[in-house]
């Protein structure tokens, strides 16, 4: 038999009264080399417009297929290789074009708009960036919301990342009231899953050595029943 559950029951479970898909940032510490130029003065100027600007992100799968194995009119599915799907931002255009510029500069290091030619070293155009779902407590599950900081529920770091489509803008006479907009899609190599500070310091430090901060899901660390 089956406990009849309350909806004060229910109430107690749901922590934090739930995650909210519109709060979440943003973050790319730094773009390589000639993209950088365009990305505003300084880091952390740069690091504050990508995270109010990029108004969507998702929070990647996981995904490992299944490899079938016949048996005797049977299919044994055993576990296959994990891929990793293209990770899309959606960022708001501003006057002075400055993310956009950044990102286009960035695609033009990968492959000259008039040549084809481009670098060669993938340490040259791979980058880390930062997703992070954010609490509505200065703490997950606060009582109250005080002080002006909101909690870092979880963050995902994507590794050497870079744009493989910058996607066009519409122009039209018959458009109003709307702010343009636009995608990016990133190529990802593997990304990660912790908690982690939610300064830009960090992520910097992170992302240029290559290190996590607190990571839960994708270390090495062995445990007993593995």
């Amino acid at each position: 038999m089956a406990q009849t559950k309350t909806l004060s029951n229910f109430k107690s479970r749901l922590a934090g009264g739930g995650a909210r898909n519109n709060l979440f940032e943003v973050t790319l510490p730094s773009f390589p080399g000639a993209a950088s130029d365009f990305w505003g003065e300084g880091e952390n100027e740069s690091n504050t417009k990508m995270s109010f600007l990029c108004k969507a992100a998702v929070l990647p799968a996981s995904n490992v297929p299944e490899i079938p194995v016949a048996f005797r009119g049977r299919i044994l599915k055993v576990a296959g290789d994990r891929t990793f799907d293209p990770w899309t931002v959606t960022i708001i255009n501003d006057e002075d074009f400055g993310l956009r510029t950044s990102f286009e500069a960035w695609m033009n290091k990968l492959s000259k708009l008039n040549d084809a030619t481009g670098v060669t070293n993938p340490t040259s155009y791979m980058q880390n960036a930062f997703v992070k779902q954010l609490g509505r407590g200065a703490k997950p599950g606060a009582t109250v919301n005080s002080g002006g900081t909101s909690s870092v529920l979880r963050t995902y770091q994507f590794y050497d990342i870079w744009p493989s489509n910058v996607s066009a803008i519409e122009l039209s006479y018959d458009t109003t009231n709307t702010v343009e907009e636009f995608t990016v899609e990133f190529q990802v190599q593997y990304f990660t899953i912790g908690e982690a500070d939610d300064s830009a310091t960090s992520d910097q430090t992170a992302a240029t050595s290559g290190d996590e901060t607190n990571t839960i899901i994708g270390t090495d660390v062995q445990t007993d029943d593995e």
